[in-house]
This record gives C-alpha cells, sequence and structure tokens, in this order.
C-alpha cells in the first residue's frame, strides 16, 4: 500500500480534511465540555463591549446593523490602541507565548503552575491568554489590573486540547509550543460580550460540525470568531450557509467587504465569487441603474465591471462611467489617479473602445501618462492583429481576473474601420455577427453597431429583421444611418457586400447612393434576396464558423 507523503501531525493537513468525500464520522458533540472526556479548562472572561456596540443580548435585524455595529468597533480599537486593526495572528501567537521578552510576559502564580498570558489583541474585540488567577493578574501590570476589574462574567468549558488542536493551528500551537505554559490544564480567553454566543458556537462546532443557528447575523460573527482562531473548516460551513440564503445588494457588499484576513481565506473565497456574480447580474443593464452603480463602493464596481455580460452601448460608454465615478469617489487628482491606474484601469476593456475615444484616453489627466500610453498601444497593436490571434488573446485570458481582450455584449457591435482621404474621402467598415445575435433578431429586431465618422459626421450600421414588401416572408435587412448632428447634408456612394460560400470572399450584395441628412437612413431589406429559415439554416452560404462578415464601403460624392 502506497503511503502518501504528509506530515500527520501537521494541523492543516487535518483540518483541511475535516469535509472531504469519504471522511470517516468525526462528531464529537457528546464531549462537549463534558469532564469525562477532556483535559483541560478553558476559562472564558467576558468583558463589557466597546461603547455604542450592542451585547450579545440585543443582536441585530438586519445585516446593516451588523455592518454599522462592526465598523465602530473597528474604528474604536484603532483609536484606543493606535494599532492597525488587521494584524498578522500567527505573529501575535508566537510572540505572546515566549517568555522573558518585553512584550510578551510569563506570569507565575506561587500556589498554582503558570500559565502564558498576553496582551489585549487588536483583532476586532482582544483576544487575550489570560492567567487563570486573580492574584497573579494583580501581580505587576496595572493597565492588566485595571482590565480585569471589568470582566462582567467568567464562563468555564471542559475541552479537549486533541480535538481543538486537530480543528485549528490556534489551539495547535497554544497546545503543543513546548513551553510550561501548553501543560497546564487551565487556560484563559477574554472576549467581548457581543462575541460570547459566536464562540461558544465555534467551539461546539469544533466537536459536532453543527451550528445552533443559521441566520445572516449569527453566521457572520462566527464566521468572524472562526477566522480569528484559524477554524477553516467552520468557515467553509459558515461560507456555505451563507451562499445558500437569499442575496441581496446589502449582504453582497458586505461579503466584499469583510476583512482582508477573511476576504483572502480560500475557505470564503466562494462566497465571494457569488457575491460579485450577484452584483454583476443585478447591474447587467449598468445604463438602467446607472445612478445606483454611481454610488456602489470600490468593491462593488469592480464586481460590475469584470462581467463579460455587463450590457451596455460600448467600451467607449464604460470608459465614460467609470471616470464619472472615479471623479464622484476621489476628489483628489493624485487618489484618483491611483484608483484607476491599480483597479479600476484594468477592467476597462481598451481593444474595444474606437480610436476616437482612445485618442483622449491619451490626454486625460485622470491618468497617469506613461499608463495611459500604455493602455493605448496595448489597444492599437490588438486592433491591427488578425481575427485569428485575436480570438486567441481572447482564449488566454478565459481565467484571467482583467480580460481585458474578451469582448462584452454591446448593445452597439463593434466595427473595423479602415479610413482614407486621398484621392477621395472614404471608409470602409467590417461587421461581424454571431449566429446567435441573428438568430435573436427574429422576428423584427434589429441591432446597431458602433459609431463611426466619415467627413466629419457619425455614421453606424443596422442588421434587421423585417418583412419582404413583396413576399411578405422574413429576411435579413442592411441599413446605413446618419447620426443626427446639425442640418449638414451630403451625398454618399455606398455598397454592402459579405464574404459567402464557397469562395468565402465578400461579394457585392447592393449599391447606391443617398443624399444624408441628420437621423436618416438608408439600405435594403432583403440583403441576401432569400427567406429567413434559409438565411439562418445549418448548410446556411453566408455562416462562416457561425459568424456572417459584413462590409460597407463610402464614399463622399464630390
Amino acid at each position: 500500500m502506497k503511503v502518501s507523503n504528509v506530515d500527520l501531525f501537521d494541523p492543516r493537513t487535518i483540518m483541511d480534511s475535516d469535509f472531504s468525500p469519504g471522511a470517516p464520522d468525526s462528531d464529537f458533540g457528546f464531549a462537549f465540555n463534558d469532564s469525562n472526556f477532556s483535559d483541560r479548562v478553558l476559562r472564558i472572561e467576558i468583558v463589557p463591549d466597546l461603547p455604542d456596540s450592542k451585547s450579545e443580548g440585543d443582536g441585530f435585524s438586519t445585516i446593516a446593523d451588523w455592518v454599522r455595529n462592526r465598523k465602530r468597533r473597528r474604528e474604536e480599537i484603532k483609536k484606543d490602541t493606535g494599532v492597525d486593526f488587521f494584524m498578522q495572528r500567527e505573529e501575535q501567537i508566537l510572540h505572546c507565548i515566549m517568555p522573558d521578552t518585553e512584550d510578551g510576559v510569563a506570569y507565575e502564580n506561587q500556589d498554582e503552575e503558570p500559565v502564558a498570558m498576553i496582551e489585549e489583541s487588536p483583532v476586532d474585540g482582544g483576544l487575550n491568554l489570560n492567567c487563570d488567577d486573580e492574584e497573579a493578574t494583580q501581580s505587576n501590570d496595572a493597565s492588566w489590573s485595571m482590565d480585569c476589574s471589568t470582566v462582567l462574567r467568567v464562563k468555564t468549558v471542559h475541552i479537549s486540547s486533541p480535538i481543538l488542536a486537530a480543528k485549528s493551528p490556534f489551539f495547535y500551537k497554544l497546545f503543543s509550543n513546548g513551553m510550561r505554559e501548553s501543560e497546564q490544564r487551565h487556560v484563559t480567553l477574554r472576549i467581548h460580550a457581543s462575541e460570547e454566543a459566536a464562540l461558544m458556537d465555534l467551539l461546539n462546532f469544533m466537536y459536532s460540525r453543527t451550528l445552533s443557528t443559521i441566520t445572516p447575523t449569527a453566521l457572520l460573527d462566527v464566521l468572524m470568531a472562526a477566522d480569528k482562531f484559524e477554524v477553516a473548516s467552520c468557515m467553509r460551513y459558515c461560507s456555505r450557509l451563507l451562499r445558500d440564503l437569499p442575496m441581496t445588494c446589502e449582504s453582497a457588499l458586505l461579503y466584499l467587504d469583510l476583512p482582508s484576513s477573511v476576504l483572502m481565506a480560500e475557505a470564503v473565497q466562494p462566497l465571494t465569487d457569488a457575491a460579485k456574480q450577484f452584483l454583476a447580474a443585478r447591474y447587467k443593464d449598468i445604463t438602467k441603474f446607472s445612478e445606483e452603480v454611481l454610488h456602489l463602493p470600490l468593491a462593488g464596481i469592480e464586481a460590475v465591471l469584470s462581467s463579460d455580460d455587463l450590457q451596455i452601448a460600448s467600451e467607449d460608454a464604460v470608459y465614460d462611467f467609470v471616470l464619472k465615478w472615479a471623479r464622484t469617489h476621489y476628489p483628489k487628482l493624485e487618489e484618483r489617479r491611483e484608483v484607476l491606474g491599480s483597479r479600476l484601469g484594468r477592467l476597462i476593456r481598451f481593444p474595444y473602445m474606437t480610436c476616437r475615444k482612445l485618442k483622449k484616453v491619451l490626454t486625460c489627466n485622470d491618468f497617469d501618462p506613461d499608463f495611459a500610453s500604455k493602455l493605448v498601444l496595448e489597444s492599437l497593436f490588438f486592433k491591427a492583429e488578425t481575427p485569428y490571434r485575436q480570438r486567441s488573446l481572447a482564449a488566454e485570458e478565459a481565467n484571467a481576473i482583467h480580460r481585458r481582450f474578451v469582448e462584452r455584449a454591446y448593445k452597439y457591435r463593434p466595427v473595423k474601420v479602415v479610413e482614407f482621404e486621398l484621392p477621395r474621402q472614404q471608409c470602409i467598415v467590417y461587421l461581424d455577427l454571431k449566429r446567435e445575435e441573428c438568430a435573436h433578431l427574429f422576428p423584427a429586431g434589429r441591432v446597431y453597431s458602433q459609431a463611426f465618422h466619415l467627413g466629419g459626421q457619425g455614421f453606424f450600421l443596422s442588421a434587421h429583421c423585417n418583412m419582404d414588401q413583396q413576399s411578405s416572408f422574413h429576411c435579413f435587412g442592411l441599413f446605413l444611418g446618419m447620426q443626427e448632428k446639425g442640418s449638414v447634408s451630403f451625398t454618399v456612394d455606398y455598397e454592402f457586400a459579405a464574404r459567402t460560400k464557397p469562395s468565402e470572399e465578400y461579394l457585392s450584395k447592393y449599391k447606391g447612393n443617398y443624399t444624408f441628412t441628420g437621423g436618416k437612413a438608408v439600405g435594403y431589406r432583403n440583403l441576401f434576396g432569400v427567406h429567413w429559415t434559409t438565411f439562418m439554416a445549418e448548410d446556411s452560404l453566408f455562416f462562416i464558423n457561425g459568424v456572417l462578415h459584413l462590409r460597407a464601403e463610402l464614399t463622399i460624392r464630390q
């Protein structure tokens, strides 16, 4: 039999296998707080909450209340301790159990064996391994004595060190550090009143793998406690239960705003992914919810902009919206440049912006000039690539965080434009439509291209499913329109063409000329002269690898 090369005494190995398929039943609920199955006593000292924070009995009716309370507590902790909220717990633990150091002190009681003690942890609520004797707590540290006098009540729980060590690296280190303290029967923790229920639920979970409550706010409290004590199996369990509850914008934003120590944990990643997917689906039509999206926090706007299915006119519109959001939330130029350069700028898909808008990026003061130049240069190179290479670049980003080469579901389809000034003002426009996009046009739909310019005027192409005037059957039509802009009018010669099997070359389908004025359009109702069903058939002559390739050539008549 082959034995895998793993460290059976590594708590991470044991913890990671808690919920693995086929794992043996490890329900030790019968042993929780039972002296017959315990080798140690956990003494839990409960102190008052910080000002303005609710105690355990008050509870929270909504997630919003939970968020407000948590933020107040974080701010108070930072203010009182002068220490940043997010500190590495591993350093605290290893530091606190070392005797004879300046910050970590081993207190000794003459009547009982010594137990390790650390200073109050700045991690949301305070965690203390305390001496389990009042006389010892009053020995040397005046500030510590003052803290001890504020203990509201003490709860004693019988625990099994092997069970706790198997579930938590925190307790594993505590019980196996090699010092005399690790051999003592009594261990003391100090927590705030609002953390009592969560800690008791967490301890019970480490024995029974179940929780007594499934309300969102209670699960969040247990999740925070599990993160503090490094119980990854409980974090995964809470994450799964929260994911199964109805998601709201409020809860989704909360999950994305959890402390970084939680957010970065692999155990909670599925929950944060679900929150991102919810926000992306909720604000899929960003134009319809523009005011709501404009007021989203940074994590929320990132989730929305990361979506491939974002329904918006064009990437130009995405760029304009991001600038508006950044100017609203970061009025200071230096901060705005930082967030655009490090976060939001990477979510704008510059290769799908028009060349006219890319020129504006180069002169936009909101972006760092070097960063803007890099983005525009990369976009222009992408536009110059062959379609095959473009698809290859997009495929390489299939699982990437920043999918700058992947096309979104734009309301206005991107086009490629080749412009000529001499000997005549002329442009050639290429529009590709996927088979599924054409299928969605039936029975009376239409799809518009992005705008392109000729002679200083904006034009667009529109593909239609309409009725043939003579035979009254559905067919594919293509039209050319000029954007409404002033009262300028001029005559344009135009020609529509499409790639057709078997040659797969562009073949001319319709020619004409028209004197355009703002808002007018001209074209051909049945471009291919066939029924819609023939046009969309599996053996259609007009789809090559599932794509309809259209071309429009425009020339201003002198």
